[in-house]
């Protein structure tokens, strides 16, 4: 079970994070949650599909890694084989929290960088140093601070997007089901993918609202992404 606690140069000045990709460190998942900045790059490498939240009945993007759970088709002996790795796996084993701050007025909500100390990736002799040896920031936790602020950004503008695809009705539930080499059957279910044919049916006021937020480009990269599925059974064949 995760532990996060707020990052600081006092607890955590010896601590490692280590960098390497293997189910060892947690990279055994079947998807990751993805956002619309980065569908051009998730695209050239994994399947998009959304799903929805039990609890929130909200909507998000998913890169598919595998059929079951905790099954990732691109981990291999070497490491992750993809040449792009989405920003919810990169961030690991961080995260962004809020703490409640007084203002002049009332309670304000300031963005925090926590840390998860059950993580496997939580090290005391190997990986990357988060804080110097005088307690000041490396270039690692800059780098990471950047990613959970991107991570932060996406969350708010998927929201957008969703509610865009909402509105023009361009999502739709689907049922996947794949015959492998040696027939035996794998059914995604669950998931929900973009309605080409309702796409197409845009007329050009909606293409403009769409294209004027920026929503038009990931819609598409949405669509593009699909032909990745043929890699990912590939790779599922090729493990039998």
């Amino acid at each position: 079970m995760a532990k996060y606690e707020l990052l600081n140069n006092i607890d955590h000045k010896d601590i490692k994070i280590i960098g390497k990709r293997s189910s060892e460190y947690g990279d055994d998942v079947m998807y990751a949650m993805t956002f619309p900045f980065e569908f051009r790059d998730i695209q050239s490498c994994y399947p998009i599909f959304f799903q929805k939240d039990s609890e929130t009945g909200r909507f998000y993007a998913i890169a598919l890694f595998g059929f079951e759970a905790k099954e990732n088709l691109f981990l291999d002996e070497n490491g992750w084989d993809a040449s792009y790795i989405p920003l919810m796996v990169k961030r690991q084993p961080f995260l962004i929290g809020f703490q409640e701050t007084q203002g002049q007025a009332e309670a304000e909500r300031k963005r925090v960088v926590t840390i998860d100390m059950e993580s496997p990736r939580v090290s005391h002799s190997e990986g990357d140093n988060i804080f110097l040896e005088h307690g000041g920031r490396t270039d690692f936790l800059d780098k990471t601070t950047a990613v959970l602020e991107t991570v932060h950004n996406g969350h708010e503008h998927n929201i957008g997007f969703i509610d865009a695809l909402l509105e023009f009705d361009l999502l739709e539930s689907f049922t996947l089901e794949i015959t492998l080499d040696d027939g035996s059957n794998n059914q995604l279910l669950g998931y929900y993918t973009i309605n080409e044919d309702k796409v197409r049916a845009l007329n050009g006021d909606a293409l403009g609202k769409l294209n004027s937020v920026d929503y038009l480009q990931p819609i598409y990269m949405i669509i593009a992404s699909h032909s990745r599925m043929a890699a990912l059974v590939g790779k599922k064949n090729a493990q039998l």
